[in-house]
């Protein structure tokens, strides 16, 4: 038989002493109180007992009472209540608030062995499922961060995809060479502003990085005239971001960045192309793109004219609150300094720097 440490509680010396020796003749150690009061004090010491053993009528605080402090405090603590009282009332009552049995005095030795055995061996399971919870806890969290090394690993491989389309379509058009990277930090920073989620910054700026991705399919004659283009080859050019939406929309991981690059080109008014969506229709991604994009286009050089300062782009964008661009995200915008935008484009124009990563 395994010895048990058991509490034992009861006003009543003579009766408390019985129990205890009762206990201890069946190889147990046995540690008494003489009220609730002091079992608690006594329990929060050393709360490393096998059981409780305690009466139900006591003075103050009655045996119910610490019987709710126990299972509050030490839930898996077994509580054996025992009362002189024949009441079938007060013996439910115990067992309602979480007794684990219930003795009538006087109780014989072997029934009190009993008792405590079960108690015990229950006590013993409780452990054991807590254990082995624990250790299944342990293995999730383990798996867990395997997981998402993984999962961040693979991210790091979408990235790389992207980036790489993104380069391709740099290289094709070496006028805008630099643009992804730059427009796509300029996006990130205002949808920061802007409060987005981490799961949408991630897809705002993988749509941003993205968004002339559809230009691949574009004629070099179109793509590259150094002239204006007529109408038709601007019915040609403006065909991008739907040929871009097309293009990533099958992709499991771009599906939701496709519908930035199909609405890059929309105005808040609904002026803009190729569905001349208006207003909150337009995805909150391709709105705070078009801020981000209007303020790269204008302050980087091209042939044909010197980029402006970002104070005149500014100035530009604030005057086509409304219209162009969506007025609360314009208002967000304004409130970050000009030079700090400067700063993010030095950081963007500098050799490996990884725009998607800045997230």
């Amino acid at each position: 038989m395994r010895q048990e440490r058991i509490l034992v509680v009861d006003d009543e010396a003579p009766s408390r002493g019985i129990v205890a020796s009762l206990l201890e003749h069946g190889g147990h150690s046995a540690v008494t109180a003489s009220d609730a009061n002091e079992a608690i004090d006594l329990l929060s010491q050393d709360p490393h007992y096998s059981l409780v053993l305690s009466d139900i009528m006591m003075p103050g605080t009655d045996g119910l009472a610490l019987l709710d402090r126990i299972t509050s405090n030490h839930p898996d603590l077994p509580v054996i209540m025992f009362s002189a009282v024949r009441d079938i009332h007060v013996a439910t009552n115990a067992f309602r608030r979480g007794a684990f049995d219930y003795l009538l005095k006087p109780f014989e030795r072997k029934q009190l062995e009993s008792v405590v055995a079960r108690a015990a061996e229950h006590r013993r399971h409780l452990q054991q499922n807590a254990a082995y919870r624990q250790h299944l806890e342990e293995i999730i969290s383990t798996r867990t961060s395997r997981l998402r090394a993984i999962m961040q690993d693979l991210e790091r491989s979408y990235d790389i995809t992207i980036e790489a389309m993104g380069d391709a379509l740099d290289l094709r058009d070496q006028e805008t060479e630099g643009h992804s990277k730059r427009v796509t930090a300029y996006t990130i920073e205002l949808a920061r502003a802007m409060g987005v989620s981490y799961d949408d910054l991630r897809t705002i700026a993988r749509g941003a990085f993205l968004h002339d991705i559809g230009k691949i399919a574009t004629p070099d004659a179109i793509l590259l005239k150094p002239g204006r283009l007529d109408p038709t080859e601007i019915a040609i050019m403006r065909e991008h971001c739907q040929r871009g939406y097309e293009m990533l929309r099958k992709i499991p991981f771009l599906c939701d960045a496709a519908e930035i690059v199909y609405a890059h080109q929309e105005c808040f008014n609904g002026t803009g192309y190729p569905r001349g969506l208006k207003g909150t229709h337009i995805p909150l991604g391709a709105r705070i793109f078009a801020i981000a994009d209007t303020l790269d286009a204008m302050t980087s050089d091209r042939p044909y004219r010197k980029g402006t300062s970002f104070e005149a782009a500014r100035a530009e964008i604030a005057a086509c609150s409304g219209t162009q661009f969506d007025p609360a995200i314009v208002e967000v915008f304004l409130k970050i300094p000009h030079d700090h935008w400067q700063k993010i484009r030095d950081k963007a124009e500098q050799p490996g720097f990884d725009a998607l990563t800045a997230i």
